[in-house]
């Protein structure tokens, strides 16, 4: 497939490298650090998920990485979450590149869902056109569903993240065929109503560059538990390097 998007961006999540400092009171492995080496690599940009039960990315986090940011100007920090919840009070204080809204319940284990249309629309606007007053992008987490992404323009989203982890867990299976091509139309369902796109959960060094490859208009993808299991064999730098040469095979 031949693209005409640019350049898929890497996002990196760090929500793991809290998780594992926060088992122990010595704050290693750091964070920033963590970011630090990240972007030195050629990360694009900074992802957290700063959910309110605290278990893995706290609130000094997402102020100390704001912070870290402030150094790399063309790199981008990127906070998702719940915005009934905590997302906003990020988002008021900080004014990150990004907020991405996604429907998790308080003490979900994972993202495993999108906002459905017409049922959030309603209590959604309202915070959209928040984000935009503060200079803030948004990003509304959906799942694959073509019919869906006009809805997510009419509510006022800049950019949707396709959730990718039903094409994951097809992928290398009889259902892959079929999860690409759903992605395939959703993803041009969303250009045509002029919504920019993203994409994120379970994507992998193995299923990234296909993905890409037939997944049209992809301009970021937030990678985080596959990533930072590499970087626990890789290394941080040598593991992003990965990641963005399977983003380059996309484009080759």
């Amino acid at each position: 497939m031949t693209h005409r998007h640019p350049r898929t961006a890497l996002s990196v999540n760090l929500n793991k490298v809290a998780l594992v400092r926060n088992t122990r009171h010595l704050g290693i492995p750091s964070v920033t650090r963590a970011a630090t080496l990240c972007l030195q690599a050629g990360a694009a940009g900074i992802t957290v998920h700063p959910r309110p039960d605290q278990r893995h990315i706290r609130p000094h986090d997402v102020v100390d990485l704001h912070q870290l940011l402030t150094a790399w100007p063309d790199r981008e920090f990127n906070i998702e979450g719940n915005p009934f919840h905590n997302l906003m009070d990020h988002v008021r204080a900080l004014r990150p590149h990004q907020a991405t809204f996604v429907p998790d319940s308080e003490g979900q284990f994972t993202s495993d869902h999108g906002w459905r249309f017409p049922q959030d629309a309603q209590r959604l606007k309202p915070l959209i056109d928040e984000c935009h007053a503060l200079g803030v992008r948004v990003s509304l987490f959906m799942d694959a569903e073509a019919e869906q992404m006009a809805a997510a323009k009419a509510v006022g989203a800049d950019r949707v993240e396709l959730y990718t982890e039903p094409y994951a867990a097809a992928f290398g299976g009889p259902e892959q065929a079929a999860q690409l091509a759903r992605f395939r139309a959703a993803a041009q369902a969303a250009l045509a109503a002029g919504l920019e796109l993203n994409a994120g959960h379970d994507l992998n060094r193995d299923n990234l560059t296909p993905f890409l490859r037939e997944v049209p208009g992809i301009l970021e993808v937030s990678i985080g538990h596959a990533l930072i299991a590499d970087a626990l064999e890789l290394g941080y730098a040598d593991t992003v390097r990965a990641y963005n040469r399977c983003i380059d095979q996309a484009f080759a």
